[in-house]
């Protein structure tokens, strides 16, 4: 009955107990909503890496092309091999990525060596990540736009190093590495800052650049310890690179996971698959990823 029906006789008793359904019901609603929110916080869904048979995503940088190549070939010819499912996921920044792996959202990423790992942990003491195995070392390097040796560097030239701690060491490393620097006895070359160094004899001067600001200056520098990615990205060819050595361990990628997932068989099979040779044959010879990322011994 509405409100513009006719006035019948039922009397005023009747319609004041009829109003109670419509607040029993109404309050009905509000329990349901709250349930309906509060019962999936109190019972999250479970992690795929606890999941049999789920699919398992392996994120990294959004936009990273050889990294989503490396992880479409596990996913394609390794994977099935150790019963698991993989898929790819580009994430914006290496903080979500790095959150997302600590709570499980994902189950790992190729994104870090163990120095940035380091960085991130510092800074975020409520993640949970471990590098679970290194799979393969970024190219890496010198680059110049005016030179095509490091004997030609001049005296007091201007050269690039990324702008946070973990980078500037291995770009210190590069250049100790070349002979255009040396370390004070006792330094931790993983760790090396400008402080570290004890001779400079062509006088060398250091600009602090991020990732893809550095590429994008080459013209206006002397020189820059970048990786490749950034600059083929910047259409730099592969030229510019005049001096490369191979990384030493502590600057390897790593699939890195959930620490609190180590024991999940998922996550056990998906270390077993980024370690499978096949990997190592596919960096050495795949032109999709042929000199950004490396073979671990090659």
């Amino acid at each position: 009955m509405s409100e513009n029906s006719p006035t019948t006789d039922l009397g005023f008793e009747l319609k004041k107990r009829r109003r109670w359904p419509w607040v029993v019901g109404a309050a009905a609603v509000v329990i349901g909503v709250a349930a309906f929110i509060t019962i999936p916080l109190l019972n999250p869904t479970a992690s795929a890496n606890d999941t049999k048979g789920a699919t398992l995503i392996v994120a990294t940088a959004e936009g990273n092309a050889a990294e989503q190549a490396l992880v479409q070939f596990i996913a394609d010819e390794v994977a099935p091999k150790y019963g698991i499912t993989i898929e790819f996921k580009g994430l914006a920044d290496s903080n979500t990525i790095n959150r997302a792996v600590s709570e499980g959202e994902v189950a790992g990423t190729i994104y870090q060596h163990k120095l940035w790992l380091g960085q991130v942990l510092d800074a975020n003491p409520d993640f949970e990540e471990t590098a679970a195995t290194a799979v393969f070392r970024w190219g890496f390097g010198l680059w110049s736009d005016k030179y095509s040796s490091i004997n030609d560097v001049p005296d007091g030239a201007n050269i690039s190093l990324y702008s946070d701690p973990a980078n500037e060491a291995q770009g210190l490393w590069v250049l100790e590495t070349a002979g255009l620097i040396t370390f004070r006895d006792g330094t931790d070359k993983a760790h090396a800052t400008q402080d570290d160094i004890a001779t400079n004899p062509k006088n060398l001067t250091f600009t602090l650049l991020n990732f893809a600001a550095q590429s994008r200056a080459l013209a206006d520098l002397d020189a820059a310890v970048g990786y490749t990615e950034y600059y083929l990205a910047a259409d730099i060819p592969l030229e510019k690179l005049i001096y490369a050595p191979q990384a030493p361990d502590e600057f390897a990628g790593q699939l890195t996971v959930g620490t609190k997932y180590l024991s999940s068989e998922n996550i056990k099979n998906l270390i077993k698959a980024f370690q499978d040779p096949a990997v190592q044959e596919f960096l050495a010879t795949d032109p999709s990823v042929k000199g950004i990322l490396l073979p671990i011994n090659g």
